[in-house]
């Protein structure tokens, strides 16, 4: 009975955080599913792939290299370029997925840009099993998307939906859980650090190749000042 009281804790106290994300991936999601339905494919390939792949990014890259010639050699490298931002999610999220048991599995396999920026940045409330909190904010955000592409996948071919501007729904809601952090954190210094290196290496490598030199970067500053700034964090806490 403390096992199920446990688990349904911690999924009262992920739900809410998942919220935006809901918002976000419904729409994206269905999205996707009508983009699949467009391009000839039937609603199961939109349902199995947003379940089975779950790298938002990489399902619309997907689509075109179904369409293309059969060259699995660059299908993989195609995916190590687009998602090799995962590489420091998976790095920055080690010990948090500490002591998580066999959820780690799925952790990993769902670890996206949403679940790892709530994770990692989460003030789980006391009394709230960590390794359940996480799970179920994956859960969560997994969910949102398979519905959404499910919906789009399904009814995309008899429902007409205006899909301009939809691609800034994701960058309004990442600028709201950055300024959320920022006004929850005593200290800025990590933001600060995050911006500065991703304006440096947009000027540096322009907008289509920042992203992966800007992670490496941010990775390296923090792992060399994580001392520092911790110990600053704690006197000014």
């Amino acid at each position: 009975m403390n096992d199920r009281n446990e688990v349904a804790t911690a999924f009262r106290a992920a739900f809410p955080v998942t919220l935006p994300i809901l918002a976000g991936f419904l729409f994206l999601g269905i999205a996707y599913g009508i983009f699949m339905n467009v391009s000839g494919f039937g609603p199961v390939y939109a349902i199995l792939m947003s379940l089975l792949i779950f790298a938002g990014s990489m399902e619309f890259v997907a689509v075109n290299l179904l369409l293309g010639g059969f060259n699995p050699l660059g299908a993989l490298f195609l995916t190590l370029m687009v998602n090799a931002r995962h590489l420091f999610y998976g790095i920055s999220m080690l010990e948090k997925y500490k002591g998580t048991g066999l959820k780690k599995l799925y952790l990993i396999f769902g670890l996206c840009d949403e679940s790892f920026t709530i994770n990692y940045t989460a003030k789980i409330p006391q009394g709230v099993d960590k390794g359940w909190y996480m799970f179920f904010v994956t859960l969560l955000n997994h969910s949102y998307w398979v519905i959404g592409a499910s919906i789009g996948g399904l009814f995309g071919s008899i429902v007409q939906i205006n899909m301009e501007g939809l691609e800034f729904v994701m960058t309004a809601l990442f600028i709201v859980i950055f300024l959320e952090q920022w006004k929850n954190e005593p200290v800025h210094y990590s933001a600060i650090i995050g911006l500065a290196a991703s304006i440096v290496c947009l000027i540096l490598f322009g907008k289509g190749n920042f992203i992966i030199p800007a992670m490496a970067l941010i990775l390296f500053v923090l792992t060399l000042t994580r001392k520092p700034l911790e110990k600053k964090a704690g006197e000014t806490a």
